[in-house]
């Protein structure tokens, strides 16, 4: 690759206590940390403490957690979101930050990491779709999908199989790294009117 490195935000969307986001989020850094075209930042809903319901005007202290992640999402040119499947959609905590940030996801690429039971967090991954669509974001098709999370990674928190893993978090990464390119030199062009 010419040029810099591409700045990915790597969003961990579990705030749960017990939860298995930051297993998955950790062995995904690791395989884009590999790559000279990425540059990655992850940032754990659960440090920032944003609150799960902005439903009412968010207190002092959540609009101080929301307002610390604007930068960190500024400076991110592509984003993943590593998320479980809750009731059939994501997180509430993830949902907050989404919905706190606007200009932030415009006309920039998101690709999902999901994990779950049977459905491996995929429909948690439809609901996203539709959610960044209307925030002019740009999903890219191919994702990293553990079905029955649980049962697929060894004590130290790797798949026990990581080849079809290791494949698709390849794919994710080479079509969001072009996405990115593409969309930070359209930008630069013609700043995006949403």
């Amino acid at each position: 690759m010419t040029g810099n490195p591409l700045p990915i935000a790597l969003i961990v969307g579990s705030t749960r206590e017990g939860r298995f986001g930051p297993t998955v989020a950790s062995w995904f850094a690791e395989q884009a940390r590999r790559r000279d075209d990425v540059d990655l930042e992850v940032i754990d809903l659960a440090d920032t403490r944003v609150p799960a319901d902005l439903s009412s005007s968010p207190g002092p202290e959540a609009r101080r957690s929301l307002a610390a992640v604007t930068p960190r999402l500024s400076a991110a040119e592509a984003f993943v979101v590593v998320t479980p499947e809750y009731n059939h959609s994501f997180p509430a905590s993830l949902k907050s930050a989404i919905d706190w940030h606007y200009t932030q996801w415009q006309a920039k690429p998101v690709g999902f990491v999901s994990y779950g039971g049977l459905a491996g967090g995929l429909r948690a991954v439809e609901h996203l779709r539709q959610v960044f669509a209307e925030l002019h974001a740009v999903t890219v098709r191919d994702t990293v999908s553990f079905h029955g999370t649980g049962q697929l990674f060894d004590a130290e928190g790797r798949p026990k199989d990581p080849g079809p893993y290791e494949a698709a978090a390849t794919t994710l990464l080479d079509t969001l790294v072009w996405w990115g390119q593409a969309l930070t030199t359209a930008r630069a062009a013609r700043p995006y009117v949403a």
